[in-house]
């Protein structure tokens, strides 16, 4: 999937959120699952893909991923819930 997509990951228990952006989804959740990538998500563990969004562009990307950030976890959950309501890990699903 090479087009610009947000992204949520989470741990195995959904403690944890982690929202990025990326070009290529599959590259991206890849190294977070092999831990390639040092910092938050391999500190926590966040190899589970639970939401993606896809953009014509990444301004668009970027713009919504600011936004996601600064939202309640409440209001990230209640968006997962409504693509993903068992928080299944989407990635297998994507490649």
């Amino acid at each position: 999937m090479k087009r610009p997509v947000i992204y949520i990951l989470s741990n195995e228990r959904n403690t944890v959120l982690y929202i990025g952006v990326t070009s290529n989804l599959i590259q991206r959740v890849y190294q977070h699952k092999h831990k390639t990538i040092r910092g938050f998500s391999a500190k926590y563990n966040l190899t589970k893909l639970v939401y993606f969004e896809t953009f014509d562009d990444m301004d668009n990307a970027i713009t919504r991923e600011k936004r996601l950030k600064q939202w309640h976890r409440r209001w990230k959950e209640r968006l997962i819930g409504e693509m993903n309501p068992d928080w299944r890990d989407l990635y297998f699903d994507i490649i």
